[in-house]
């Protein structure tokens, strides 16, 4: 299978900024994520939104927690989901709120309550022209996978650790570990989207195309980074880049930002708030590749 995959190594460049813009011409991001509890993956995501580059960004998140979230970033926007009778009120909700975004990130801290399954799945069914990513319990209540996202016409990325691929596939994080990239390749040109399996060397690939990216640290290997690469890869796809393009690149300036915050505090201290303190640093270094 792997043979008759394109191994792809050059980065894209990132988006140009031209000088008569606009927060519109940057996209505007709507983030679901965080519950009682995890309103820290929220903020994260949301925050990474707004520092991808994204010209706006609103942070759905359950009403109970809106406050906190709120207080957050002052550079987002918020809307507090409201708890009702029905199964399909939080999407109902939401996909409302989705009509006015250009792409969606869905899953950080959201809890793997039921009304979660319902929202990832009718979030997926009813909004097939809007570029989604999905991570953390997006994932872990997607299984089984329903058929209808094979036909989605816009762009679909997901972001799951090994473990998380094992669940989508059925089987164990070990049998992952040994078969990485002939399962993420076979995974990806089945269901149409674009898979970025997290670990050594990440693998990106959309089933036709495939690359591993050589940055990042094993001090990312704390809670929160994920949730940084999920808001760098929406604000990317805001921007008019496209989900492999926006995964590839998302990746190395992901690693990269790391890599600058380990040498600044060391493997054993990093944090994902390190992470995103120095994403401005490596966002700069794909600025100056884009200008050559």
């Amino acid at each position: 299978m792997i043979g008759t995959v394109q191994n792809v190594s050059a980065l894209p460049s990132l988006p140009p900024r031209p000088a008569d813009s606009h927060k519109g011409t940057f996209g505007h991001v709507l983030v679901v994520a965080g519950s009682r509890g995890m309103t820290g993956a929220a903020v994260l995501t949301g925050t990474t939104a707004v520092r991808g580059g994204a010209g706006l960004v609103t942070v759905a998140c359950p009403a109970a927690v809106q406050d906190v979230v709120s207080v957050g970033n002052p550079c987002y926007l918020t809307a507090g989901l409201l708890p009702g009778g029905q199964p399909d009120d939080y999407a109902d909700q939401v996909v409302a709120l989705a009509e006015k975004a250009d792409v969606i990130a869905v899953g950080p801290g959201l809890g793997q309550h039921p009304e979660v399954r319902d929202l990832v799945r009718q979030l997926l069914l009813r909004t097939p022209n809007t570029p989604t990513v999905l991570d953390a319990d997006a994932l872990n209540v997607l299984p089984p996978i329903p058929d209808a996202i094979r036909t989605r016409s816009a762009p679909l990325v997901l972001t799951p650790h090994p473990g998380e691929f094992a669940r989508l596939l059925n089987t164990s994080t070990e049998q992952v570990q040994a078969n990485r990239l002939n399962l993420a390749v076979g995974f990806a040109a089945g269901w149409n989207a674009v898979l970025l399996l997290k670990g050594h060397r990440t693998i990106v690939t959309d089933g036709a195309r495939v690359y591993q990216n050589d940055t990042g640290n094993p001090g990312m290997a704390t809670g929160g980074s994920g949730d940084v690469l999920t808001g760098l890869l929406a604000a990317l796809i805001g921007q008019g880049m496209s989900g492999f393009d926006a995964a590839v690149l998302g990746a190395w300036v992901h690693g990269r930002a790391g890599d600058h915050a380990a040498e600044a505090v060391g493997l054993t201290a990093l944090s994902a708030v390190d992470v995103l303190t120095h994403l401005p640093s490596a966002l700069r270094e794909a600025e100056r590749n884009s200008w050559r």
